[in-house]
């Protein structure tokens, strides 16, 4: 009898058994497996523990409970916090800012969590009063980062997609009821919400939307004293109105009114590409082509470093016009002008990808003479960065080598964008173009004591000493090792370079 009893509590004192986890799972990476087996009163412990440590996560939690009661509780919380943060004036700098963003975050989160699946229509008007309140937030917040902006465009991203999973007639009427805040705002956080509702919503939806719009519009054109010119603000508030008109006419396959509202905006400076793109789509390419060729002031291109030392087309929008152009006669049959244009295009400017669509539609046999007619104007152009990008990206490589050989000092190391995958491109084959490349690059750097571009300089040496012995004794001079003595000479108080260097 002794022993059944040791049996017996031998038996109670081993409890019961864990959960048995999942072949390969790591039993201290929380999971719903690992965490069930701690229990409800060591999760709860847990959970109460951090709720003291973290007023964020025990605001989710009173939120959660709050849902247990329904709607009205959950929307109590946030309604509090809302109208407190409506109230705030204080300035929040960058030492605050951390705890603010994560109590932003906290309202979105408790609104998605806890409101949207008891009640969506409250959900929606709980993250419009807090997307309100977004100007005013951001004007007092140090917000280098952007997180505070992007947590109002978690905000707008969700009012979408709960409005989109509305019924249409009901996801129709919350857009439509948004107009008259767009309207008052149209800078506000309320115009790119009803862009991104735009294509979901429903014909008789868009009707009613497109009716508001344009009574604001005709409200904007009042406001104001006739006797004065409207206010640059006040012109560009009405073109945000038109804009949204413009994209329900896309969303209706409409171009004419699109063109009309174009034209009530920018008068004689209409945008033609757009307007002969969608001429385009609707089938009616002549029209299209009477659009594009319009005279125009092609405005002005802020051009960046990248694009100068790449050698790329600065002239964006003019190549988008020509573009579309060459579409537009290859539409009409007109196939030798498209030639012509993507042609005279390439010579211009060596726009490859213009070379490649005037290639694919040569007949047979032709196309092999053009592509050498036009490799040889490339390799022959008077911008030669450019026209070494262009045949390095083409590829082709012994033409770029030919290139840089025959022009040894012409290159300039500050074009790095260029002479760096160049460099590395004829590496393998054209050990001489490449080394004149690498050499020009090096220099660059250590002549203008680029400290920043130091480890670039190191790999470039690096590459050069690698090459040294794929080259002829007098393929070029200096010598490799009077070369590397002469960067010694000249920099050897570099020293900041030097240790990046191996010898």
């Amino acid at each position: 009898m002794g022993a059944t009893v040791a049996r017996a509590r031998r038996v109670t004192v081993a409890g019961p058994k864990a959960p048995v986890l999942p072949k390969g799972a790591r039993r201290t990476t929380p999971s719903p497996e690992t965490l069930a087996a701690l229990g409800p009163d060591r999760l709860i412990a847990l959970i109460l523990g951090e709720t003291a440590r973290n007023p964020g996560f025990k605001k989710l939690v009173s939120a959660a409970l709050a849902a247990l009661q329904g709607p009205d509780a959950v929307a109590a919380i946030i309604d509090r916090r809302l109208t407190a943060l409506e109230g705030a004036q204080g300035y929040i700098n960058w030492q605050k800012r951390r705890a603010f963003v994560a109590d932003l975050n906290t309202i979105v989160t408790v609104i998605l969590s806890e409101m949207r699946p008891l009640d969506p229509g409250a959900a929606l008007d709980r993250l419009r009063r807090f997307l309100n309140g977004a100007d005013d937030v951001l004007s007092r917040v140090d917000d280098g980062n952007g997180t505070v902006q992007a947590i109002f465009e978690r905000a707008s991203d969700a009012f979408v997609e709960i409005a989109g999973s509305l019924p249409s007639s009901e996801a129709g009427r919350v857009a439509a009821g948004l107009v008259a805040a767009f309207a008052a705002d149209p800078f506000g956080p309320i115009g790119p919400i009803l862009v991104a509702m735009i294509p979901s919503l429903q014909e008789d939806a868009l009707g009613d939307i497109d009716v508001r719009l344009a009574e604001a519009d005709a409200a904007t054109l009042k406001g104001g004293d006739p006797r004065k010119p409207a206010t640059q603000h006040r012109e560009a508030g009405r073109i945000q109105i038109l804009r949204l008109r413009q994209a329900i006419a896309d969303r209706r396959g409409d171009p004419d009114i699109f063109i009309a509202l174009e034209r009530a905006m920018l008068p004689g400076r209409e945008n033609r590409v757009e307007i002969a793109r969608r001429l385009l789509g609707a089938g009616r390419p002549g029209e299209a082509l009477e659009w594009i060729r319009r005279m125009q002031d092609p405005g002005l291109r802020v051009a960046t470093r990248a694009d100068l030392i790449a050698g790329f087309d600065l002239r964006g929008p003019e190549r988008e016009r020509q573009a579309l152009e060459i579409e537009i006669l290859d539409a009409l049959g007109r196939t030798s002008e498209a030639q012509t244009l993507r042609w005279s295009r390439f010579e211009r400017e060596l726009d490859a990808p213009m070379l490649r669509n005037h290639l694919t539609r040569l007949p047979d046999f032709e196309d092999e003479e053009a592509l050498q007619r036009g490799l040889d104007h490339a390799e022959a152009f008077p911008q030669p960065h450019r026209a070494l990008a262009f045949l390095v990206n083409w590829p082709a490589l012994n033409r770029a080598a030919r290139l840089v050989i025959a022009r040894p000092a012409i290159w300039q190391g500050d074009q790095y964008a260029v002479l760096g995958p160049a460099a590395d491109a004829l590496a393998l084959n054209h050990p001489l173009a490449a080394t004149i490349l690498y050499r020009r690059l090096l220099d660059g750097i250590l002549e203008g004591a680029r400290s920043a571009a130091y480890p670039h300089g190191a790999r470039y040496l690096a590459e050069l000493e690698g090459l040294a012995g794929r080259l002829d004794a007098s393929a070029i001079s200096p010598a490799p090792d009077a070369y590397r003595a002469k960067l010694r000479r000249e920099h050897g108080r570099k020293h900041a370079f030097w240790s990046l260097v191996r010898d």
